[in-house]
């Protein structure tokens, strides 16, 4: 049975005044690149579910604007004691779900589970943690096998999201979209929209918004997020004034939008990076000789110039984290990045006793800088002696089809610069390329159970150089990500998944 306790859910609200005392109203449009291939944050890594989703799913922790650790469900940082094995964690009194539930650690030992079981980043966690118990109805309590630095960084990402949920909604698949956030789902028509209405039982945190963490304020009446396929539609879009946000514009359209009435440019500058991602279970690519002749044959510079045109959006760096970041290190990169040597990359085809099987890439023309790198890469694979077959899907068709490792050979993603390198989608075994190697174990489960920040890096230093090594994927360097926003927008903060709770619309 729930426990339910409305009285003091009641009292809570009452002492906290109302609960929505901002002023606001207004329906945006938001332009994103296609239709989510799900609503299940748990179940999908796709940037555009966690766009989508994070409105109405919370977790128990999220990001500042400093990539720092902080509370959203759970009433504070958890305290960890027996040498970094055990989060005793309490939770926040009143938080109500969309259905008029209370929220109780019940609901988000269930959610934690299913997680655990679905989500690949919740895979990652999962063979560490010997307990997961509800000690009373305000604190949870997780026991692992071995300290895991990554821990709060997984439960606080909105990618393959650690979101809770009723406990009775624990459907696979999802059925019903129930969370907790400022945001409820009202109606979803694919390929026309998803209509989001605000939540008038949110119960925001305390002062302002910090990043994704602080106050989230739903201010707006309704959210509309409408899938543009073709970049070019979007930018019309954008220049049209027809959307008040959009997403993901090919950054050779920032001259048509910056002087704009109707719209006006948002850069993150650095965003993230372009990445082939290599099937290293089946097919083509799982021999090591093979992935590295595709390194090899790459020019990542025509690739880039190719994809972002403007050398102010893109930058050559082999690096998986560029100068700036605490993650920053060359280690492997020297004379494997950038080298566009047909003769090595044949060389290293023989020895790989390729026999010309066609190489599946897999991408889309929803991103288009991923469609753009793929063509040159092609020419520059053929010059080495592949027989490429370039499939051009929509994006929510690949990240259906990357899921099985039958249907491709390389698939084409890109990632902002995450805070923690461990949620990097590659160095989990279990995300699509299923990367599973002796020294993988070996160096990530370093990086993973060390605790000293001081060390860390270092051990980051040794990831990178397996990566390096075996070459489960491909890094093509830096770029600065491009979207649009109507001028009569306020609060919309430059993130890499952005949102829209604080937001306004001037009247």
């Amino acid at each position: 049975m729930r426990i339910r306790e409305a009285l003091l859910s009641g009292l809570a609200i009452l002492a906290s005044g109302p609960v929505l005392a901002q002023s606001g109203g207004g329906v945006i449009n938001v332009a994103t690149i296609g239709e989510p291939p799900t609503l299940d944050p748990m179940v999908s890594t796709a940037d555009l579910v966690g766009i989508v989703t994070q409105h109405f799913f919370e977790t128990l922790f999220t990001f500042d604007k400093d990539w720092k650790v902080t509370p959203l469900l759970a009433a504070s940082l958890p305290e960890v004691t027996e040498g970094g094995k055990i989060y005793t964690i309490k939770l926040r009194q009143g938080i109500k779900f969309h259905d008029g539930s209370d929220m109780t650690s019940e609901d988000v030992v269930a959610s934690l589970k299913r997680w655990m079981e679905q989500g690949s980043r919740g895979k990652q966690l999962a063979g560490n943690v010997d307990k997961l118990e509800a000690v009373d109805p305000s604190t949870v309590r997780l026991t692992l096998k071995t300290p895991y630095a990554p821990l709060l960084a997984l439960l606080s990402f909105n990618n393959s999201a650690a979101v809770i949920m009723p406990s009775e909604k624990m459907d696979v698949p999802m059925k019903e979209p129930v969370g907790t956030g400022p945001y409820k789902l009202k109606e979803r028509k694919p390929d026309q929209y998803i209509q989001l209405v605000r939540n008038d039982s949110y119960k925001p945190l305390d002062g302002t918004g910090n990043g994704y963490g602080g106050a989230r304020k739903p201010i707006l009446d309704e959210i509309r997020f409408v899938p543009v396929p073709d970049p070019n539609t979007r930018v019309e879009g954008a220049i049209s004034g027809q959307f008040d946000y959009v997403d993901s514009l090919p950054v050779e359209s920032y001259d048509r939008i910056k002087n704009l009435q109707t719209s006006k440019p948002v850069i993150l500058k650095p965003f993230g990076w372009p990445v082939f991602v290599m099937n290293t279970k089946q097919g083509v690519m799982t021999n090591n000789d093979a992935r590295m002749a595709v390194r090899l044959a790459l020019s990542m510079e025509d690739m880039l110039a190719a994809a972002f045109g403007n050398p102010e959006f893109y930058s050559l760096d082999g690096a998986m984290y560029p100068k700036g970041y605490v993650w920053n290190t060359d280690a492997g990169v020297e004379g494997r990045y950038n080298v566009a040597d047909p003769d090595k990359a044949k060389a290293l085809l023989k020895k790989a006793d390729y026999s010309g099987a066609p190489l599946r890439i897999l991408t889309s023309r929803q991103y288009e800088f991923h469609y753009k790198m793929a063509q040159v890469a092609a020419e520059y694979l053929k010059q080495a002696g592949f027989t490429v077959d370039l499939q051009v899907v929509d994006w929510a068709t690949l990240t259906q089809r990357r899921g099985d490792p039958a249907l491709w050979d390389i698939y084409i993603t890109h990632s902002p610069f995450l805070p923690e390198p461990a949620l990097i989608g590659q160095l989990s075994e279990s995300s699509p390329g299923w990367w599973s190697t002796p020294a993988r174990k070996k160096a990530v489960d370093a990086f993973n159970t060390e605790s000293d920040p001081a060390k860390r890096p270092a051990l980051w230093a040794e990831v990178q150089k397996v990566i390096y090594d075996e070459t489960p994927s491909i890094k093509i360097g830096d770029f600065n990500a491009l979207s649009a926003q109507s001028p009569k927008l306020e609060g919309v903060v430059p993130a890499p998944w952005p949102y829209f709770w604080n937001v306004s619309v001037k009247k």
